[in-house]
């Protein structure tokens, strides 16, 4: 009767907190802070503000440059247990094409229920989510056992993850991590697995020239085209099994090359970002970018070869039947009348996410949760 009766005031809590929760969602959104855009101070001086108005005290981490990377901030138990990580980032993807959106994209506008803004699902309203978990949290430390971190990192959409690196690569705040939760707004998944990642930079190299030569030359550009062609036509393993369900996924992210119209260049750049499964791993991937490249260069006779440079790698994972993690995080929603199913995914998203770029409020500000066991090793 008391874990029955502590899970109905923690249904009751997140709907008191539900107007504070969009509250601090919107004042988040409302400063931009697009990766390797943006200065991130003022993203995350906002979030430490609404930190310490409730009574807790957060950290902050610097990265290998000496700017603040992460803040975080740890709930401590009355009695000892595992530690917790409960992630989200404050930085967000670009902007793209501004006039293409409905509502300004640091608008924070909220309309029939759908809060708008660049950041509204990914991931600043699982920031504001984690927060109130805290804060309750809080008020009920002595009779946990264990302790609760929050990590509010920045860096995540450059790739570069800074801000993971410098939490995780702190000996002191990531010493015993049992798990690390990734939020993200909506009550509809536990996500118990996910796509690893190959990234990286290609450089693809042809013969300079003249746009008015009567030579017809092999460009950077054209030979890039080529070989971006090769690899969207690429086939790629399916799933490997009915534990992931996931396929393999490449797509080239972005292309640079040239200047002005008259000068043929030498050199285009493409980035690739490739999605992992057991049935892709990282060596077959980069095997077979490497193979495309090589293709390509057979194909454009007299031009230097390609240069696949790689940014990062990282696994894909799936946490077992019986994780302590997951088998907890569904036990609880069981408790509170939610039936969340298990799954593994290429990156959070969710029927909270619309394609305008808005988060739907749920009427209990609960989060989607990516899990996954405490990996501290750094990010390659």
């Amino acid at each position: 009767m008391e874990v029955k009766g502590a899970v109905i005031d923690t249904l009751q809590a997140t709907r008191e907190d539900h107007d504070s929760v969009a509250e601090l969602t919107r004042d988040l959104v409302r400063v931009p802070s697009r990766g390797g855009i943006d200065p991130y101070e003022p993203v995350l001086e906002c979030m430490a503000a609404w930190l310490g108005g409730h009574g807790l005290a957060c950290r902050r981490l610097a990265g290998a440059g000496g700017a603040t990377m992460t803040l975080t901030c740890e709930v401590h138990g009355g009695r000892p247990g595992p530690r917790y990580v409960l992630d989200a980032c404050l930085d967000t993807a670009p902007f793209g094409d501004e006039a293409a959106w409905t509502y300004p994209p640091a608008s924070g506008e909220i309309v029939d229920g759908w809060l708008h803004g660049r950041g509204s699902s990914d991931s600043k309203a699982g920031a504001a989510i984690f927060a109130h978990v805290a804060a309750r949290l809080r008020d009920m430390a002595g009779g946990l056992g264990g302790s609760v971190v929050l990590l509010f990192d920045i860096d995540e959409h450059t790739g570069g993850f800074g801000g993971a690196k410098a939490y995780f690569g702190d000996t002191g705040g990531a010493r015993a991590v049992a798990g690390v939760m990734i939020g993200y707004p909506g009550l509809d998944h536990v996500v118990t697995g996910g796509r690893g990642v190959l990234r990286a930079r290609v450089h693809v190299h042809g013969i300079a020239g003249h746009s008015g030569s009567s030579r017809i030359g092999a460009g950077a550009i054209a030979k890039a085209a080529h070989l971006i062609r090769e690899l969207y036509e690429m086939p790629l393993p399916g799933p490997a099994d009915p534990q992931f369900p996931l396929s393999a996924k490449l797509t080239v992210t972005a292309v640079s090359g040239g200047e002005g119209y008259s000068m043929v260049p030498d050199l285009c750049t493409f980035n690739v970002d490739i999605r992992l499964t057991p049935a892709l791993d990282d060596p077959a991937a980069l095997a077979a970018l490497r193979s495309a490249a090589a293709d390509t260069d057979t194909a454009w006779p007299g031009t230097p070869p390609t240069e696949v440079e790689v940014t990062m790698r990282w696994p894909p994972y799936a946490l077992p039947d019986g994780s302590p993690l997951a088998d907890a995080l569904l036990k609880a929603a069981a408790q509170a009348g939610l039936t969340p199913p298990r799954r593994s995914r290429g990156r959070p998203a969710s029927e909270t996410t619309s394609p305008g770029w808005a988060s739907r409020l749920p009427q209990a500000s609960a989060s989607n949760t990516t899990a996954c066991t405490a990996q501290t090793s750094a990010y390659a």
